[in-house]
């Protein structure tokens, strides 16, 4: 280590001089930052002796060694610090610790340990780690000694565990104040995301009965389109195509599916054919939207504060982003009175908004939309609800997650307005499902109803055409 770092990484005593830690002569190994080799009669132990020293009993001596190194280093230099630098700053503090312990570990062993504490340091401690594997798309932590993870639409058991509660809440508690949020026995339960966007629901004591319950819903490093969705199988080509040149022609969109189902991947992959050209706003709970154009507006949320006051709630953003000159409206989920203001949005010069929604299959889409409009408390008789909704959106987008965990667009449907108290809906385009193979997976075809949209008359006054054998129903969907 230089002196500059030195100086700038270790706390300095009150006299002035720098609390450095007394450097004992090092052989070769040791120069390159590696430790000493073991002794014959310490590799002589048995395996299960190390794996014991880098198992869960080293779930505490973790945690103890954090403490150690923040009690050594300057804090306010943590944040300036990258993860390589920082894990060759503290690989001499980490070998010292080791060695003055007799922990028997090698080469490899130490280098996973530094890792460890820097992910303890800079990260989210245990659990960085699972953040950077791409191929998990959920992490459930249920207590602080039990984490399962989602890879592949299957849940799976980790060795991961954290020390205790208390190093779990400190976890926690990092995620949330990031984005401005708390959490603590008046408020235990909060939504938060990290810093890719990815969505984070915690739970905690009095309402968590059994200790911390945090859900981490991940978000893919590469924004999905319509054509990796196409590539995944979550849909047909030819679904692509009518979505595709639905959004670019300005056609209103529900995504609709449970919990799960995909549906933010659907918007985000849907959103990316709107026009760079366009301004939008887009009004989340917390937000996770990954919008590829240059031209966004992203507005969140607020918790009320300790004494209840000051919540902004979604409804506020969206008669503010109203006077925001948006082109399109972009809203991450309606759950509640916010459902009337976004179908006025839609029915005032802002077709081409988007929204999602929790609901079974397009049918109840519309039933809860409707009872989300009743919540605003205008009055409004029944009739003119539906007629709002008949008015305001055009195509309603089905998504499901199959028992065996993969996820499908199961139905594309276009509301067709009124017939006397009735909203009319006529799917366009369906996942049919066929039976499971020998792995228990869902097999099925994709297939058009034969029904065209009647708004591609209006996007081809546009200059979309969609080609007319995408709707043939005697054959399954490319």
């Amino acid at each position: 280590m230089t002196n500059g770092i030195i100086g700038r990484f270790y706390k300095t005593r009150g006299d002035g001089v720098a609390a450095v830690l007394e450097e004992r002569p090092a052989a070769a190994d040791e120069a390159r930052g590696e430790p000493q080799a073991v002794p014959a009669q310490e590799a002589a132990k048995p395996a299960a002796a190390v794996a014991a020293a880098t198992g869960p009993d080293m779930v505490a001596e973790r945690v103890n060694l954090h403490r150690h190194l923040l009690d050594k280093i300057n804090l306010s230099f943590l944040d300036t610090m990258e993860n390589e630098e920082l894990a060759n700053e503290i690989r001499p503090l980490v070998r010292d610790y080791v060695r003055a312990r007799n922990f028997p570990l090698n080469a490899r062993e130490l280098d996973a340990l530094i890792s460890d504490i820097t992910d303890e340091m800079l990260g989210l401690g245990p659990i960085e780690p699972l953040l950077k594997d791409d191929m998990i798309s959920d992490i459930l932590i249920n207590g602080h000694g039990r984490v399962f993870i989602e890879r592949f639409g299957q849940l799976e058991n980790t060795p991961i565990r954290f020390k205790d509660e208390d190093h779990l809440l400190r976890v926690i508690n990092k995620i949330v104040t990031a984005v401005g949020r708390r959490v603590d026995e008046a408020t235990p339960l909060v939504d938060a995301r990290l810093a890719d966007g990815s969505r984070v629901n915690v739970a905690i004591r009095p309402v968590a009965v059994d200790g911390p319950l945090v859900s981490i819903r991940k978000f893919s490093r590469r924004p999905y389109t319509l054509e990796r969705l196409v590539e995944s199988h979550s849909m047909a080509k030819a679904m692509q195509i009518l979505l595709s040149a639905a959004v670019k022609g300005r056609i209103s969109i529900i995504v609709s599916g449970g919990t799960g189902s995909g549906k933010t991947t659907m918007m985000n992959a849907l959103s990316s054919q709107i026009s760079h050209k366009e301004r939008l706003i887009t009004i989340e709970d917390a937000a996770e939207l990954q919008l590829q154009q240059p031209h966004v507006g992203r507005l969140e949320t607020r918790p009320p504060t300790l004494d209840g006051r000051n919540e902004i709630r979604q409804r506020e953003l969206l008669k503010n982003a109203l006077r925001m000159r948006p082109d399109r409206i972009i809203v991450g989920e309606v759950r509640g009175e916010e459902a009337f203001d976004m179908l006025q949005a839609m029915n005032t010069g802002h077709e081409g908004s988007m929204t999602t929604i929790h609901a079974n299959n397009p049918r109840d889409a519309i039933s809860r939309l409707e009872q989300m409009v009743g919540m605003a408390g205008m009055p409004m008789s029944q009739l003119s609800i539906r007629g709002q909704i008949a008015s305001a959106i055009n195509l309603i987008v089905q998504v499901e997650r199959l028992h065996d965990g993969s996820r499908r667009l199961v139905s594309i449907s276009e509301l067709t307005g009124m017939e006397g108290e009735v909203v009319q809906m006529q799917e366009i385009m369906r996942f049919q499902k066929l039976g499971v193979d020998e792995q228990n997976r869902v097999k099925g075809v994709f297939r058009a109803t034969g029904i065209r949209p009647r708004f591609l008359e209006r996007i081809a006054e546009l200059g979309f055409e969609i080609p007319s054998e995408i709707f043939d129903p005697s054959r399954p969907l490319a």
